[in-house]
């Protein structure tokens, strides 16, 4: 049978985007469909506006610090419309790349929704009929979760509106306490927002490392950041001029110019048709995939968030690049999701690659942790109060370094430079037997010779078990 292309790719972010370019330049057909704007996620309202966003909100704690190496910083002042329509000048710039690349590689692009009609079939939306294709990938991606159990929930944004707000709030309450909205939160503190995290667990940043964790609720609570825990919404209310009135489960009332829901996020399957197909999905909507990315259709793959693997932006390319290998290459690759380094872009900013301490010790009968907690060099001169962590997971019956936890200056560039040697499975004696760069923060990872304490069997050597910290209170509206 002949079909229309070889290869048709619903959504144009990262993973798509990839897939279509890489295909294409081995000199097969292909069409990708994208019904917003190319990039995605990432480069429209994710990974790349919060970053800048992030450096904007550090310029405050920058001209503190100057005077404490000899600098008179006069009065400042923020612009937030001036932030929002540079930000809007970089996000077209980017898009417009994407479009001219794949324009170069012959990719096919047509502006508009796309939904599966068959195991070959796609119906674009605008265009009003179907185009068929050898094989599909499906890469749309995820969006946030509105809770819309939430009484008032439209009353709220998320993270596709924090971006261009029409103006800057004085007063902001963040619901959730995933890297979503603690990024967030650091972004809109240091901007001058008085912000409030409210999370219904006993700790921020789940799934994190307890100390990593620790340490960064005491760096925001010093920057005025509140964080709620054991709290949800019972139902959010407008006032008059346009505030909103937050009651949480626990009888206090709160009131803000803004409320954000960061709790999550889903993917974006609903009514893509892939009943057509067969394509079976789980009970949160994410697609069903083999090691390959193959779904329950042959004919059908999937790459990225959609699928709930891992979320993150590299690791939707590296799954379009092996499927790519796979079917156009004739050598099958399967993604590795093993010893991803990620970032958190706080402030102080967070770095980690590999397990967890508890993680480790579920997976090792025996562990050897190391520690450092100090003041970076360079807040010494400002005298400002803000503490460094390095922390070394150790299996002890090895010597293999499987945990790496970083919080402070720089510490996701630290954290993707320690994934090469994680990766190919350095020991604690080639970090030792590495010389340090003095004086810089990351030799600190190079310098802990002794280890803080051991763990066996789940019990450091203090006598003090691993144990989760993050308690939930019974499941409630947020």
């Amino acid at each position: 049978m002949a079909y229309d292309y070889d290869l048709f790719v619903i959504g144009g972010g990262s993973g798509g985007v990839r897939a279509a370019n890489r295909t294409a330049a081995l000199g097969k057909k292909v069409g990708l469909a994208e019904e917003s704007r190319y990039g995605g996620t990432c480069v429209v309202r994710g990974c790349v506006p919060k970053k800048l966003y992030v450096y904007a909100s550090g310029y405050h704690e920058h001209f503190e610090d100057a005077e404490g190496y000899g600098f008179k910083v006069g009065d400042v002042s923020f612009d937030w419309n001036t932030l929002v329509s540079r930000k809007e000048a970089e996000i077209t710039r980017l898009e417009g790349l994407y479009r001219r690349g794949l324009s170069g590689n012959e990719v096919e692009l047509f502006d508009t929704r796309a939904e599966l009609r068959g195991p070959h079939s796609v119906w674009l939306k605008s265009e009003d009929r179907e185009v068929t294709a050898e094989r599909i990938l499906i890469a749309v991606g995820g969006t946030p979760n509105r809770h819309e159990s939430v009484e008032g929930h439209e009353l709220a944004i998320t993270s596709d509106e924090a971006f261009d707000l029409p103006d800057l709030p004085k007063t902001i309450l963040i619901a959730g306490a995933g890297y979503i909205a603690v990024e967030f939160a650091g972004i809109f503190n240091g901007l001058g927002v008085d912000t409030q995290i409210l999370y219904r667990g006993q700790e921020i940043l789940s799934g994190f490392d307890d100390d990593v964790r620790a340490l960064l609720h005491s760096e925001y609570e010093k920057r005025g950041i509140r964080i709620r825990t054991h709290d949800v919404f019972a139902k959010i209310e407008e006032l008059e001029g346009g505030r909103r009135r937050c009651h949480l489960k626990s009888g206090d009332v709160v009131d803000v110019d803004c409320v954000m829901l960061a709790l999550g996020r889903s993917p974006l399957t609903a009514s893509l048709g892939l009943e057509y197909a067969g394509i079976a999905t789980d009970a949160k909507g994410y697609i069903e995939v083999d090691d390959y990315s193959r779904t329950s259709c042959e004919s059908v793959w999937a790459v990225g968030d959609v699928t709930g693997r891992v979320q993150l932006t590299p690791v939707a390319i590296h799954e379009s690049m092996c499927f790519v290998s796979t079917e156009y290459r004739d050598t099958p690759q399967r993604p590795d999701h093993e010893m991803i380094a990620t970032a958190v872009f706080s402030h102080p900013e967070i770095g980690t690659v590999g397990m967890t301490e508890l993680e480790a010790c579920e997976a090792y009968d025996e562990l050897n942790v190391f520690k450092a907690n100090f003041r970076a060099m360079k807040y010494v001169l400002p005298d400002r109060d803000t503490r460094m962590l390095m922390k070394l997971i150790v299996d002890a019956k090895t010597d293999k370094l499987v945990g790496a936890h970083i919080v402070g200056p720089d510490a996701g560039e630290m954290a993707q430079l320690l994934a090469i040697p994680m990766k190919m499975g350095c020991t604690k004696a080639d970090v030792d037997a590495t010389m340090a760069l003095h004086p810089s923060a990351a030799e600190e990872l190079v310098t802990m010779y002794e280890p803080s304490y051991t763990v066996k069997a789940g019990i450091r050597s203090d006598g003090t078990p691993v144990a989760p910290v993050n308690i939930m209170e019974p499941a409630g509206n947020a």
